[in-house]
């Protein structure tokens, strides 16, 4: 099996054809993740569809020593779980990291509350993945209407943000973040960022 390496912002990540390449453009939501790191509440970083782990990863990598967290990374994918543990390891950051594998609700425990949470769930609607004939479809296929992912990451969001905390979602456009209806989820949308391509949402819990 080919393993490419690929420079993720100064990070070498390796990768396959289990998990979807890095895209250069995800490191905007790394430096966000980053940037709640030195102001967020006490308490853990939470990657959901974590992949290859580049996004929680650089967003470790990019905060001072001394205001890191702890990063948990769960994706349903063994293959990327084994990858992000890889990817810790080339970067020196095993220590912060622990990987979770299986669903994402399940792979969390009642009462674990995380001051951040960043996630790049599929978002490509399930009649459009044909277009994408080089991703893997578990990486991409987001539902009928690319939000099926989403919509879990959400509820995750409400069982385990912290109340002060933060979470950054990446989505394909302003209108699957007007479609996620985060207010069904306890949560508010503060911010919409445009990227390369897709945008990111920071949530925050409703007052």
């Amino acid at each position: 099996m080919v393993t490419p390496t690929i420079d993720f912002s100064g990070l070498r990540i390796t990768y396959d054809e289990r998990v979807l390449e890095p895209r250069p453009w995800t490191a905007d939501q790394s430096q966000w993740a980053a940037a709640l790191m030195r102001t967020a509440p006490p308490g853990r970083v939470l990657e959901l569809c974590c992949g290859a782990g580049h996004i929680g990863l650089l967003a470790t990598a990019a905060t001072p020593a001394q205001e890191r967290r702890q990063l948990v990374a769960v994706d349903l994918n063994p293959a990327a779980a084994a990858l992000t543990r890889t990817n810790a390891a080339a970067a020196g950051l095993s220590n912060w990291l622990e990987v979770r594998t299986g669903d994402m609700s399940a792979a969390l425990e009642k009462g674990e509350v995380f001051s951040v949470i960043i996630a790049d769930p599929p978002w490509v609607p399930t009649a459009q993945t044909s277009r994408f004939p080089d991703d893997p479809l578990l990486a991409i296929d987001g539902g009928g209407d690319g939000l099926t992912v989403a919509r879990c990451c959400a509820q995750v969001a409400q069982r385990h943000l912290h109340r002060e905390g933060t979470a950054v979602l990446q989505l394909g456009d302003r209108g699957q973040v007007e479609a996620l209806d985060a207010a069904a989820y306890g949560l508010r949308v503060t911010e919409v960022r445009d990227g390369e391509r897709g945008v990111l949402a920071g949530l925050r819990r409703l007052l």
